[in-house]
């Protein structure tokens, strides 16, 4: 288990925070590895009723750690990440997912959102992918979700333009329930993962199956993985993150794709 993941049982609601603060909670291979360990144990235990996910610090997640990004786009191996095994890992989840967000959720910080049952949100919280911004594309099936949820011309403006989601739209618009102060927000979402833990589990997750096209879900993955992959190989992939790197603006004219 990572140093950065602390997971806790408790009432029946494992508790999964990610606790690197001093890096904007920003999620490593070993971070992320443990995060699917977490998944995995809430499926094979049956005393883990719900999961919740929650971030130390001002920030809910930076998203992926960029060092592990430019790192594989150097490489030459082929194989599975361990972001793409978490990733799968949502899409595969039964048990109901809460997640409880304060500051910036950005990449995989607002993607995962896609696949939690309950979306709490602390005022100034702010949903960000910027996948395009980086020379990447949409990953955990959010290329299909996201639009289907708020829409074409609206997830477009996220994913394309980069422009961050303040808290009081998304709620709006269906990404999430409620925005909460800050000190009240996780007081909220544990509240609502016991209650989850008093229903009947038959039922509960039977109607989360019937909610989500697993399939479909899992099919989009796959096609926006191979697509990741490919990109993270590229030269404006490469540009992207040494951009970030120097702190300067990328210059993508005259790269190839």
């Amino acid at each position: 288990m990572s140093e950065h993941i602390k997971t806790e049982l408790a009432d029946g609601v494992l508790v999964v925070t990610l606790q690197r603060p001093d890096k904007k909670n920003a999620i490593t291979s070993a971070m992320y590895d443990a995060l699917s360990k977490a998944l995995h144990r809430a499926e094979t235990e049956a005393a883990i009723k719900v999961v919740l996910f929650q971030g130390d610090g001002d920030s809910f997640t930076a998203g992926n750690d960029l060092a592990d990004f430019a790192a594989q786009s150097k490489s030459n191996t082929d194989e599975e990440s361990s972001a793409f095994s978490f990733i799968n890992a949502l899409g595969k989840a039964s048990k109901p997912l809460i997640a409880a967000v304060q500051g910036n959720a950005v990449g995989i910080g607002t993607t995962m959102l896609l696949h939690c049952d309950l979306v709490y949100l602390a005022e100034g919280a702010r949903l960000i992918t910027p996948f395009v911004n980086l020379a990447l594309v949409p990953e955990a099936a959010s290329s299909w979700l996201l639009p289907a949820r708020i829409g074409h011309v609206r997830a477009y403006q996220m994913f394309a333009l980069g422009e961050p989601m303040d808290a009081a739209t998304a709620v709006a618009c269906g990404l999430a329930n409620a925005v909460l102060p800050a000190g009240e927000l996780r007081q909220k979402a544990m509240s609502s993962a016991v209650t989850l833990t008093k229903r009947p589990m038959g039922a509960l997750n039977t109607t989360k199956q019937l909610m989500r096209e697993v399939e479909r879900i899992q099919s989009q993955m796959s096609l926006e993985g191979d697509h990741f992959k490919e990109r993270l190989k590229t030269a404006e992939a490469r540009e992207a993150f040494a951009a970030f790197a120097e702190r300067r603006a990328p210059n993508f004219d005259k790269l190839s794709t």
